[in-house]
C-alpha cells in the first residue's frame, strides 16, 4: 500500500482512482461497507482503488484541548487499511490550508484537479468543506457536472443499532470488547512501541510490555485477556497474554498505560512495535494492600485469561 500525503504533486499512476472518503477511525463494518463499494467501482472501471482520509483527525485539529477520542493512531489505521487491500492511502494533511477550503474548492482543487478521482464513495452522513457546508447531494451534483461517479453508502446497522465510531467508543468505555469487535469486524486493538516501564512486573515475576495510551480514547480500566502480535524484530509472531490497563493504583496515581504479560515468552522487545487485541474484560482495576495479594490475583488473572482465550480463539476476528 502506498501512502500519499500531498494531493498537489501526484505521479500520473496515483491519479484517477476510485476512492472511499472518511476519517475511518476504527475501520469498522460501516467503514468497510464504504470501502467495498469503492473496490467494486475500481474493478468495474479497471483503475486504482484508494481511501482518502485526514491527519490529524479534523475533530482533533479544531478541538486540540479536548479529551482524546481516537480509537486508533494514524499508524494503526494505516495498518488496518492495508489489511483490507487498499492500493493507495491518500492521508491528506489536515491543516489551515485544507480546513479553509470551501466545499466547492475541496471538490475542484483536491478531488478533481489534485487527485483526478474517477469515482467517489461516501457514507450518507458525509459532510465536507469549511464549516461542513458540503453535502452528499452537492457531491452528486458536481459529479454529474465534472465527470466523476458518486455512490452514497447507507449506514450499517443491526438490531443493536448503527455501527459507528461513537458506539464502539461507548462499548470499550463500558468494558464490552465483544460488542466492539462485533461492530469492528475485528478485535479492538491498541498498537504502538514498547516503552520502558517501572520494572515492577519483572520484580513480581510478571515482566510486562508497556505501551502508551497517549492520544487514544481510554477503554475501561482493568484486566483483559489479550492477543499480542509482535509486529517487528526477531520475535515477530502472535501470542496470548493478560494485560492491565489503567493507572496502577497499588503504586499511587500514575499516567494510564497498557501493560501486557505475554504467556510462554522471554525476549527483549523494547522499542519493537506491538499490537494488543482486547479480547475480554475480566475485572476492574483494584488497589491491593500488599504485594502478596497482588501476585495471587495476577496468578488468577493469567489462569482466567488462558481459559477465555482458548474459548474465543476460534472466533473469526483478527
Amino acid at each position: 500500500m502506498k501512502i500519499i500525503r500531498d494531493y498537489t504533486f501526484l505521479n500520473k499512476e496515483d491519479k484517477g482512482a476510485c476512492v472511499a472518503i472518511g476519517n475511518f477511525d476504527g475501520v469498522h463494518k460501516g467503514h468497510l461497507s464504504v470501502i467495498e463499494l469503492a473496490r467494486a467501482a475500481a474493478e468495474t472501471l479497471n483503475t486504482a482503488f484508494g481511501v482518502i482520509t485526514f491527519e490529524p483527525h479534523p475533530r482533533a485539529y479544531f478541538q486540540p484541548t479536548s479529551k482524546p477520542f481516537r480509537l486508533m493512531s494514524a499508524e494503526a489505521r494505516a495498518s488496518q487499511l492495508e489489511k483490507v487491500g487498499i492500493n493507495n492511502l491518500y492521508e491528506l494533511q489536515f491543516n489551515s490550508a485544507l480546513s479553509s477550503l470551501s466545499a466547492d474548492q475541496f471538490i475542484n482543487d483536491v478531488l478533481v484537479n489534485g487527485l483526478g478521482v474517477k469515482h467517489i464513495v461516501v457514507g450518507e452522513d458525509f459532510c465536507f468543506g469549511k464549516n461542513r457546508s458540503g453535502s452528499v447531494k452537492m457531491l452528486e451534483d458536481y459529479g454529474r457536472k465534472l465527470g466523476f461517479g458518486v455512490t452514497i453508502a447507507p449506514l450499517v446497522e443491526d438490531n443493536k443499532g448503527i455501527f459507528s465510531s461513537t458506539s464502539i467508543r461507548n462499548a470499550i468505555t463500558d468494558g464490552r470488547p465483544d460488542d466492539a469487535a462485533h461492530m469492528l469486524g475485528h478485535w479492538y486493538r491498541i498498537e504502538g512501541t514498547v516503552i520502558s516501564g517501572d520494572q515492577r512486573g519483572r520484580e513480581l515475576g510478571y515482566p510486562t510490555a508497556n505501551m502508551s495510551l497517549d492520544g487514544l480514547h481510554l477503554p475501561k480500566f482493568g484486566v483483559y485477556a489479550v492477543i499480542a502480535d509482535i509486529l517487528t524484530g526477531p520475535y515477530k509472531g502472535r501470542f496470548f497474554g493478560a494485560a492491565s490497563l489503567g493507572e496502577r493504583p497499588t503504586f499511587g496515581v500514575n499516567i494510564p498505560n497498557l501493560e501486557t504479560f505475554i504467556f510462554d515468552f522471554s525476549g527483549d522487545i523494547y522499542e519493537e512495535e506491538l499490537s494488543i487485541a482486547l479480547v475480554s474484560f475480566q475485572r476492574p482495576e483494584l488497589k491491593f494492600d500488599n504485594l502478596d495479594d497482588l501476585i495471587k490475583q495476577m496468578d488468577q488473572d493469567c489462569k482466567t485469561s488462558i481459559k477465555i482465550l482458548k474459548d474465543k480463539v476460534s472466533q473469526n476476528f483478527c
